[in-house]
């Protein structure tokens, strides 16, 4: 068979062009071996969004090799398009969080729009409905010019599309802090339910297969979104990568759900991927690559939204809602009358092949023909220097040491934006469609859905502690994944599962490297401690401007399993003359607390974890939970105990109050009011169970002590230090967000 062509008109392909297709010269002259022959164009640009950063993990890979990824109850695991774990009666949870930081920086309304489309459409590729959103958020501070600007885009990209196609957002969390006044993070989780046995595989198989191309016609949108866009730092050209940005149409994917998961029932489909990061290119050459089969494609029946497209343009875009099929031969039409009654495309575009070539053909001509693996399984990895920086991480925010009363410090603290309530975020999103929502954003530690005809429930939380990672990064990773599932037990669910977003700076400067495999090293440890497999996850790397990178933000994301929905536990004080506890691990310290960041501390280190106790807190939680001992438990995180338990009075029912008599307890330094880090739970019960709670606890090792009471006048005193109204403490932390937003303008 003879070389594929370039075409006329097409760029010179040489080392300069290499280069600035975020090729290094190494990776060239290494792309040149593999074909024997310097590449087309078209290759060329192939080669460069498939071994990107955002694509092959070249820099990632021998790292993530070391999670835990098995447990008895792991359907799926790292490999497909997302993780799926068995929940019981029948039901397969499927789930994965990614990332959209730079598409979203650059423009906030589409990119934070595509990365909810992009990761619904991971969920619905295997099979499962989507019934869940979550996000994790992360601006700059409020003095930054961009950062009104960009959490208006943000959140209106996010609600825009999430609620038009009608899948609720149900948690999620906001953070605001000058690290990322040049980098936002727009993390996207969702979760979808599949019956066992029902899921579908992106493995393509059988020569001679037809390849359907399926969903909305391609533009031009979006090309090297992957590789130049995700896969490079920020500079000052950025605001001109604005073209790389995809653009969404949340009515479009609403149908492609519908279609692809009544095309699954049919039995007709072999493999299905979405045309995510590289489009075309990664979704053929991945599915091809997993069954150890080729494809050839041909490119003059991709349906197009533009005329003139070149080959390269076609399997470069990133256009959204389109997906690819590996179908059975001879029930292709089958498939195309499900996809024209939902009004969409559905056209062959190629075949698989036995063998395992990656080929593309366009107006009679080899344009491309490339070894399926160089493409996906022989891109380089990287075994990148890793060593501590030699001074304090840049960027974490602590404020110079100041004497500060506890009683101002505690209605600051309430009124810090990463304390405060995040309503006006959440308001701009459906939590409750499709029925599912037991527990949606706002007060709870964790969102909760039921299981429909069944009494099962689901909890889900995101996390993450990026000062505490800046501080440590392995500590504070493993902080991160115990206080997300510390939260889901809150609720009553018990920890079955992880997924996670890993985002660092530039991973060629070895101080990043070794954040980065430091923090990849706690979570895998804490994940192996309290027996929550990592299925499925994501890295983002580079997110940097101009050399000044992000803290180091592992966004963790845990799935808890409830048998019995009735027993769901809330995170506010119900009922006056309960006793308030707390149970902890480790007493708490203000290192890289809100408080430092406010008032400064003098503490510089995190508090050691001891993943044994933790692991037995959560199953202690679990444990009272089940046992119907305790009314409430909200996990002591942002703020410390002090507004731990303040928020635990703003029942949304009807405020209640609490006291409790610090002084008496030595709980009233400021570390004890304010400090975090500890794996500290506040919980109340019955006063006549209380005995029996306190054994539970300490029958696994976990201190656990009544500390006051709830009270049905709405006032807050933790004597001797605070005596405060509830109902004005809550108005405080309600309207601070609004209040800095619109103070901006």
């Amino acid at each position: 068979m003879s070389n594929p062509v370039c075409l006329p008109g097409e760029p010179r392909v040489d080392l300069p062009q290499a280069r600035a297709h975020g090729l290094s010269p190494d990776e060239f002259r290494n792309i040149e071996r593999i074909l024997g022959r310097t590449p087309t164009f078209t290759e060329l640009g192939v080669f460069s969004v498939m071994w990107s950063e955002h694509c092959s993990y070249k820099s990632s890979r021998k790292y993530l090799r070391t999670l835990p990824s098995r447990s008895e109850l792991v359907v799926q695991g790292p490999g497909e398009n997302a993780g799926a774990i068995d929940v019981g009666d029948g039901w397969v949870a499927v789930f994965k969080i990614e990332s959209h930081n730079h598409p979203s920086y650059v423009e906030p309304y589409q990119g934070a729009a595509t990365g909810v489309g992009g990761i619904l459409r991971d969920i619905f590729t295997m099979g499962a409905r989507p019934v869940a959103s979550m996000d994790s958020l992360k601006f700059g501070s409020f003095d930054h010019p961009r950062t009104r600007y960009l959490v208006g885009g943000v959140v209106g990209g996010i609600g825009g599309y999430g609620n038009c196609v009608g899948v609720p957002t149900v948690a999620g969390e906001v953070m605001f802090d000058a690290s990322y006044n040049g980098n936002i993070l727009v993390n996207a989780f969702c979760l979808g339910l599949a019956r066992s046995g029902e899921l579908m595989s992106a493995r393509a198989s059988g020569a001679g297969n037809p390849v359907l191309y399926v969903g909305s016609a391609t533009g031009r949108d979006g090309i090297h979104g992957a590789s130049l866009l995700a896969s490079a730092e920020f500079d000052a050209e950025s605001e001109s990568k604005r073209p790389t940005v995809q653009v969404g149409d949340p009515f479009t994917e609403k149908l492609l759900i519908e279609a692809c998961l009544e095309a699954g029932r049919t039995g007709a489909i072999v493999a299905i991927q979405d045309m995510g990061a590289a489009g075309l290119t990664s979704s053929s050459s991945e599915m091809a690559a997993r069954g150890a089969v080729g494809i050839d494609l041909d490119l003059d029946k991709v349906p197009l939204r533009e005329q003139n497209l070149t080959p390269y343009e076609i399997l470069l875009s990133e256009s959204q809602e389109r997906m690819l099929i590996v179908a059975q031969r001879g029930r292709e039409r089958e498939l195309q009358a499900i996809f024209e009654k939902w009004d969409l495309h559905a056209v062959v575009v190629g075949e698989i092949i036995a063998e395992p070539r990656w080929r593309a053909r366009w107006r009679g001509q080899m344009v491309a023909d490339i070894p399926v693996g160089a493409l996906a399984d022989e891109a380089p990895v990287y075994d990148r220097p890793a060593r501590p920086a030699d001074s304090r991480p840049r960027g974490i925010a602590c404020a110079p040491v100041r004497q500060m009363a506890a009683p101002e410090a505690f209605k600051a603290l309430l009124e810090n934006p990463n304390i405060a309530s995040k309503r006006w975020v959440f308001r701009q999103y459906d939590s409750i469609v499709q029925g599912n929502t037991v527990s949606g954003p706002g007060p709870g530690d964790a969102a909760v859905l039921r299981l429909k005809h069944s009494r099962r429930a689901l909890a889900i939380k995101v996390d993450s502690n990026p000062r505490a990672c800046a501080l440590d990064p392995y500590l504070g990773a493993i902080a991160t994944v115990v206080e997300a599932a510390r939260n889901v037990a809150c609720t009553g669910a018990r920890p079955v599962g992880i997924t996670n977003c890993l985002n660092y700076g530039n991973p060629e400067r070895p101080e990043i490297m070794w954040q980065f495999a430091e923090g990849v090293r706690g979570l895998g440890d804490a994940a192996r401690a309290l027996g929550t497999p990592v299925v499925s996850g994501n890295v983002s790397f580079y997110n940097e401007t101009e050399g000044r990178a992000i803290l180091p933000t592992p966004t963790i994301a845990v799935v808890g399993v409830m048998p019995d929905a009735a027993r769901r536990v809330a995170s506010f004080f119900k009922n006056p003359g309960d006793a308030i506890l707390i149970a902890r691990t480790n007493p708490p310290r203000l290192a890289a607390s809100e408080y430092a960041a406010m008032f400064g501390a003098s503490d510089e280190q995190l508090a050691p974890i001891d993943l044994n106790r933790e692991a037995a807190l959560v199953d202690a939680l679990v444990g009272a939970a089940e046992a119907g001992l305790i009314r409430s438990a909200h996990d002591v995180a942002e703020g410390g105990l002090a507004v731990a338990i303040a928020e635990a009075c703003f029942n949304p029912d009807g405020v209640v109050g609490a006291e409790a008599d610090l002084a008496a307890l030595g709980l009233t330094s400021t570390s004890e009011l304010f400090g975090e880090g500890a794996s500290t739970v506040v919980f109340s019960a019955a006063t006549g169970d209380v005995e029996q709670v306190t054994r539970l606890f300490g029958s696994r090792g976990i201190d656990c002590r009544t500390i006051g009471k709830v009270t049905a006048e709405a006032r807050l005193r933790l004597m001797p230090i605070i005596d405060e109204d509830v109902r004005a403490l809550r108005d405080k932390y309600e309207e601070a967000l609004p209040g800095r937003l619109a103070a901006n303008d």
